[in-house]
């Protein structure tokens, strides 16, 4: 008899683009993982910016609280950011999605804006956020690019590692769930699973961009376009090169690493 699929790996990422934190065990709900992308850096006019135009924002590590977050960078001073600083709300935008968030911490303003090198704001959605999700508008939504969850196979990494020619990290992708014990890509053919007790949709294939190009330690790019150009070679799809797919809870609960997924439907 097959061994089942596990749960091997949890990842949130407190600040959209920068370091993630590995967990071992976390609360889930329909919105995702607690504090997953519930801060955000913006351009003056409130849109979005990530690695993709300012890679070393992935060298900047964010350590979430109830009570606000911290940021660490190398040669720089630690920074607390209390939520009670983001005092006025402000329109902003990712992607297609405009709706509002929080700014006014300007001590985070400046703090990111030295280390990047150019005027940023740093915002925060709120104690609850405006935004939702735009195919399941019941189903609220951070800072993520357009849903709450990312799920990849730990095989279908491997399988591009050595397509490449060495290994790839999984914080490339910005997954918040890694399954272990399936085979390369089977989550293509998933549409819901349970693990721990909580039931998953996968709503979506995950289009991937330069960012996956993003060293996560360093920030550098990858000189040779790597993983995007092998991907791009047998991941291509009319939608875009797919890697991972994007999941939404229907309930709530906490997940462990090491609890058994079950595929419930394909």
């Amino acid at each position: 008899m097959r061994t089942p699929p596990v749960l091997s790996a949890l990842y949130r990422y407190p600040v959209k683009s920068m370091h993630g934190q590995c967990l071992d065990v976390s609360p889930v709900s329909p919105q995702g993982l607690p504090f997953d992308r519930d801060w955000m850096v913006a351009d003056p006019n409130g849109h979005f910016v990530t690695g993709r135009t300012w890679p070393k924002l992935v060298t900047i590590s964010a350590r979430p609280s109830a009570d606000g977050v911290s940021l660490s960078a190398p040669g720089c001073a630690e920074l607390f950011v209390p939520n009670s600083a983001f005092t006025r709300p402000l329109e902003t935008k990712v992607w297609g999605d405009t709706f509002c968030a929080w700014e006014g911490a300007l001590d985070a303003d400046a703090w990111v804006s030295a280390y990047i090198g150019t005027r940023l704001r740093f915002l925060w959605t709120g104690a609850e956020t405006a935004r939702r999700v735009k195919v399941d508008p019941a189903v609220p939504l951070g800072f993520a690019d357009g849903f709450p969850l990312l799920l990849i196979g730990q095989a279908s990494l491997d399988d591009l590692s050595a397509r490449i020619g060495r290994p790839m990290t999984m914080e490339r992708f910005r997954t918040n769930l890694v399954v272990s014990g399936a085979e390369a890509f089977a989550e293509d053919a998933w549409k819901r699973i349970r693990i721990g007790g909580i039931t998953f949709r996968l709503a979506k294939p995950c289009e991937r961009c330069v960012f996956t190009t993003v060293d996560p330690q360093t920030g550098s790019k990858s000189l040779d376009q790597e993983p995007l150009r092998t991907l791009a070679k047998y991941r291509k799809t009319p939608e875009g090169v797919i890697f991972g797919q994007n999941v939404i809870a229907e309930g709530a609960g906490e997940l462990r690493v090491g609890m058994e997924v079950e595929v419930l439907e394909s």
